[in-house]
């Protein structure tokens, strides 16, 4: 069974960083995909960035530039670098894993920017 686990969330001030963390286990395909979304109060979750096992990325235009998605294949795990931040980017972000098994969503980890 596939397991996603996500870390690293936590309160920033504006123009602050963060770096999100999302461990896989249990998938036995080499062929996937992994993305960060992200759902804040009032809305529907979107995608913010996805990777796929060939580290083809893609981005929503508003965090290109400031966040960064990338994967180490060797730790299971992909990460969400995110600079810049802005008080919109404040939501509870998750981690999406998909293989030939399935879709698999983590539990998500809360990002907020205040001043």
């Amino acid at each position: 069974q596939v397991h996603v686990v996500e870390s690293g969330g936590g309160s920033v001030q504006p123009g602050g960083s963060l770096r999100l963390s999302c461990t896989i286990s249990g998938s036995r395909f080499r062929v996937n995909r992994m993305g960060w979304y992200r759902q804040a109060p009032g809305k529907e979750r979107e995608l913010v960035a996805g990777i796929t096992n060939l580290n083809i990325t893609n981005y929503k235009d508003s965090v290109k530039g400031r966040f960064t998605i990338s994967r180490d294949n060797a730790k299971n795990t992909v990460y969400l670098q995110m600079n810049n931040l802005k008080l919109e980017d404040t939501a509870i972000y998750y981690c999406r894993f998909e293989d030939y098994s399935g879709s698999y969503l983590g539990q998500g980890t809360q990002v907020t920017v205040s001043s």
